[in-house]
């Protein structure tokens, strides 16, 4: 334990923002795979929904450092190349 009370503080700060940064990444991981299972169903409009969804969190992970910026936009951008091309395959 910290012996000095500045230190004791950036431990409990460090404590409360783990936490924080856990239910973050947790929430963006389980949008993710919402997709994900969508996609494997063959289901484009949950897809579709589930992607318009996953898109804000994935961008607030990035915005709050959970995730770098190119991380979340290419795992944007993954996951939207393959909902439109469950749309073009369902068209066709």
């Amino acid at each position: 334990m910290a012996n000095i009370k500045s230190a004791a503080k950036a431990a409990r700060k460090a404590v409360k923002a783990k936490a924080r940064n856990h239910d973050r990444k947790s929430r963006v991981r389980t949008s993710v795979r919402a997709v994900e299972e969508a996609l494997a169903k063959g289901d484009k409009v949950a897809a579709a929904a589930a992607l318009k969804a996953a898109q804000p969190e994935i961008a607030r992970g990035a915005t709050k450092g959970i995730m770098h910026r190119n991380t979340a936009n290419r795992k944007v951008s993954r996951l939207a190349k393959r909902v439109n091309k469950l749309d073009a395959a369902a068209s066709a």
